[in-house]
């Protein structure tokens, strides 16, 4: 009988561990937008896409995209009036943050999509992937 809840805890503990660790994950899609890889994105950036970078201000001044904007997910300047002196909501707009265990540029996508944006793109892979392509 020990043997068998000592199974159900273990069982209990690596599911609970698993779920924590999808919840870290980024999706690879957002309903309403585009997911890229970073070659498109490189593409899109060479001819003058606006990116937006989501994460926070310490981050962005430790490195970005070049030209990025700046609009932190997490702060009070992330509205639909901001957003909108960067893109139009019938212009393309690409988000991206730190890769994907960062959930900042899907939450920012999502957020986008909901208040209009026609042209959404998602950069899942974010800075990192663009710092190991080393463009």
């Amino acid at each position: 009988m020990k043997n068998y809840f000592l199974l159900l805890f273990t069982l209990f503990v690596l599911l609970t561990v698993q779920n924590l660790r999808a919840d870290k994950i980024a999706p690879e899609k957002i309903i309403g937008a585009r997911t890229i890889s970073t070659g498109t994105a490189k593409l899109l950036l060479d001819r003058g896409y606006p990116f937006v970078d989501v994460r926070g201000k310490s981050d962005f001044d430790k490195g970005h995209l070049p030209g990025a904007y700046h609009l932190s997910v997490k702060s009070d300047d992330f509205s639909a009036k901001n957003l909108s002196k960067i893109a139009a909501k019938d212009a393309a707009v690409i988000f991206y943050c730190n890769g994907i265990t960062c959930l900042g540029s899907a939450m920012a996508t999502e957020q986008a999509v909901l208040w209009g944006w026609e042209k959404v793109f998602y950069y899942r892979e974010g800075y990192k992937a663009w710092q190991a392509a080393e463009y």
